[in-house]
């Protein structure tokens, strides 16, 4: 009849949720093309559209799945999902109160996703937002505000890491010791194996972190009743998070500091320079001449070296002592070493967050 809205056949919207709830799931090879052909085909599918506020929630949650939740233009595939014009708000009522609340709450998970995954939309997505839900929608404020913070936290880190990262294990534990050793200007980064070592159970690699001041800072251990290896700590690295040792020794003496108090008028000192024109001797402070403490000093020991190894495991952490004492740590020798770490049941160093 004329005036009635034309209903979508039965077995359009049949097949409509079928993509929505199970094509995700059962797509045996999920890649980024497969992703890709499976929002071409709901997009084409049918003229009478519907159910995408539940297939953009399901395409959503699979998105590590087809490992392109880094991936810009798939965003822009997936917004581009819904019809242009039909949830624009016609006055300022209907944009305040979230007109089509549930069409524009998928956009903005959307968008909160793009954010939480460090994916930065362009004017292009802003466009498609536009022409979706109108210049004042809730998206559309959400993009902007995105478009306005994200540049300016891009490369606000002053360890700029590679993107992507790189998916060996070897290289995102070079990473990590280069970003724990730059406290020190003079630290050199290091890669050992341990199958040069002699009578090796455990055969891997080991990346390790010293510094000169620290194999000068060992001297002050010889007649120590030991020192520790503790570990693990941990280092994230975007979504890598490695496991790291430290060999700490008990925190020495701190140097003695000068109590008095240099405002008050009546402790007043002649100038060393006026007082040796004058002939008048100074009385020297007590940190006049002292050991400064170094940064590798802290207050609840000093930390002596940093490693990472391939397997975290107490075999290849005794492998790296005796790699120590060849590269010149020849006081590590007649020290005893205890050992302080909970073991890992981790094998692999590198661990992808959930």
């Amino acid at each position: 009849e004329a005036g009635k809205k034309e209903e979508a056949p039965e077995e359009d919207v049949t097949t409509e949720k079928s993509l929505t709830h199970v094509t995700f799931e059962s797509v045996e090879e999920k890649n980024r093309q497969t992703y890709l052909q499976l929002i071409q085909a709901f997009h084409t599918q049918s003229r009478y559209r519907k159910n995408y506020v539940e297939f953009i929630t399901a395409a959503l949650k699979n998105m590590k799945h087809y490992g392109v939740h880094q991936d810009l233009q798939v965003y822009k595939a997936l917004s581009d999902v819904m019809p242009k014009g039909k949830f624009i708000p016609q006055n300022l009522i209907q944009s305040e109160f979230m007109h089509y609340p549930k069409q524009q709450q998928v956009q903005i998970d959307l968008l909160e996703q793009m954010e939480d995954n460090g994916v930065m939309p362009d004017v292009e997505m802003e466009a498609i937002l536009v022409n979706t839900f109108g210049k004042r929608g809730h998206p559309v404020r959400k993009l902007r505000r995105m478009l306005y913070w994200m540049p300016k936290f891009k490369n606000l880190s002053p360890w700029p890491l590679p993107k992507p990262m790189p998916n060996d294990d070897l290289e995102i534990a070079k990473l990590a010791v280069q970003r724990i050793m730059t406290v020190d200007l003079q630290a050199t980064v290091e890669v050992f194996e341990t199958k040069d070592v002699e009578n090796v159970l455990d055969e891997t690699w080991i990346v390790s972190g010293q510094t000169p001041m620290q194999k000068e800072l060992i001297k002050h251990y010889r007649n120590a009743k030991a020192i520790y290896i503790e570990g693990p700590f941990y280092i994230w690295l975007r979504n890598k998070c490695v496991s790291y040792f430290i060999l700490r020794g008990d925190a020495l003496p701190i140097p003695p500091q000068d109590t008095r108090n240099t405002d008050d008028v009546e402790t007043l000192e002649v100038p060393p320079a006026i007082a040796s024109s004058m002939g008048i001797g100074v009385s020297r402070r007590k940190n006049d001449v002292g050991r400064v403490r170094s940064v590798h000093e802290q207050n609840d020991g000093t930390i002596l070296a940093v490693c990472v190894t391939g397997t975290c495991s107490k075999d290849s952490l005794l492998s790296w002592i005796r790699i120590l004492q060849n590269e010149g740590y020849d006081d590590l020798a007649n020290i005893p070493i205890l050992f302080k770490f909970q073991p890992t049941k981790r094998e692999l160093v590198a661990q992808t967050s959930p």
